[in-house]
C-alpha cells in the first residue's frame, strides 16, 4: 500500500490540467534510530527553544522568523506576512518550458518525487502530458513550492506514472573542474587489460541488496541481543589486527594478478 501523500494539487500543461498527488520516492523511516536518554534517570531528553540572553524557555506564540542584517541584528517577519507572498507554485505544477532528458547533469538532480493522478477524472489528461514526454524524449521544467521555499523541479516520464525532481540551484553545484584538474590522466597501458578483466568477472546485474548498509545491521543485531537480555560479545581482536603495517605496500600490478586468480579459481571451483 503506497503511503499518504504529503503534497496535493495540480499538474497544468498551457490549457490542459488535472489533480495530481506527490509522495517521496525514498525513505529512511526504516533507518534505526535513537532517542536521547537521561543516563541517570533513564527518561526522556526533550529539546526546546531557549533565549540566548535571557536562558529562559521561549513559548510556541512568542516564537517568529528573523532575517541576519547584522550582528544582533535582525528583519523581523510574522506568519501572516510569510504566507502572504505564497506564489501560485504552492499548488500548481506549471510545465514552461521543456529540455531533452539527456540534457541534465546529475548533479543537478536532488530528491525524487513520485508524482500521480489525485481523481480518475484527470487520468486521461495526466496520461497525455506523461506519454507525449515521453515520446519526444523530454523532460518538463516547472518549479514548486516545498517548505516555503519555490524550487526548480523537473518532470520525468518513467512507466504509467511521472518522476518529479527538486533541482539544485546553479551556484548549490560547485564545478567538477576545480577537483578532477589536478589529476594525472595517463595511466599505464599494462595495467589497463588486467582492470578490465576483473571488471568482467566482477559484473553483475543491479539489485538493491548491493548497496545494503552494514551499520544498521550491526546495530539492529545488537539492539535483537539487548531485547534478549544477552550480553554482546566482548572478545576483542588479536593485539595489532585491525591496523596495518605501513611496511605492507602491495605493487598494484601484484594486487590485480592476485584478484584475477582468485576469480579464475572461483569460477572453476563452481
Amino acid at each position: 500500500m503506497a503511503p499518504r501523500p504529503y503534497w496535493k494539487g495540480y499538474l497544468k500543461l498551457s490549457l490542459v490540467t488535472c489533480p495530481v498527488s506527490m509522495s517521496p520516492a525514498t525513505s529512511e523511516s526504516e533507518k534505526v534510530r535513537f532517542h536521547t536518554l537521561n543516563k541517570v534517570t533513564g527518561n526522556r531528553v526533550v529539546s526546546q527553544y531557549v533565549d540566548a540572553v535571557t536562558r529562559k524557555p521561549v513559548k510556541d506564540d512568542d516564537e517568529m522568523k528573523g532575517y541576519a542584517r547584522g550582528e544582533n541584528d535582525y528583519v523581523l517577519l510574522t506568519d501572516d506576512e510569510l504566507d502572504a507572498v505564497a506564489l501560485d507554485t504552492v499548488k500548481t505544477i506549471d510545465i514552461e518550458k521543456f529540455v531533452p532528458r539527456d540534457s541534465i547533469e546529475w548533479v543537478y538532480l536532488e530528491k525524487p518525487h513520485y508524482l500521480v493522478p489525485d481523481d480518475p477524472v484527470g487520468h486521461e489528461a495526466f496520461a497525455v502530458i506523461r506519454d507525449a514526454m515521453s515520446a519526444d524524449a523530454v523532460f518538463g521544467v516547472s518549479r514548486l513550492v516545498i517548505g516555503r521555499r519555490e524550487r526548480a523541479v523537473v518532470l520525468e516520464p518513467r512507466g504509467e506514472g511521472i518522476v518529479l525532481w527538486t533541482l539544485r540551484f546553479g551556484d548549490e553545484v560547485r564545478p567538477e573542474e576545480s577537483y578532477f584538474e589536478a589529476i594525472d590522466d595517463k595511466a599505464d597501458p599494462e595495467l589497463i587489460p588486467l582492470v578490465q578483466k576483473f571488471i568482467k568477472q566482477n559484473t553483475k546485474e543491479w539489485s538493491p541488496d548491493m548497496v545494503s548498509d552494514p551499520v544498521q545491521d550491526a546495530l539492529l543485531d545488537i539492539i535483537a541481543k539487548k531485547k534478549k537480555a544477552l550480553k554482546p560479545s566482548r572478545k576483542g581482536k588479536a593485539k595489532g589486527e585491525d591496523r596495518p603495517s605501513g611496511a605492507n605496500v602491495i605493487d598494484i600490478m601484484d594486487a590485480l594478478r592476485k584478484s584475477l586468480a582468485a576469480g579464475e579459481k572461483g569460477e572453476r571451483a563452481s
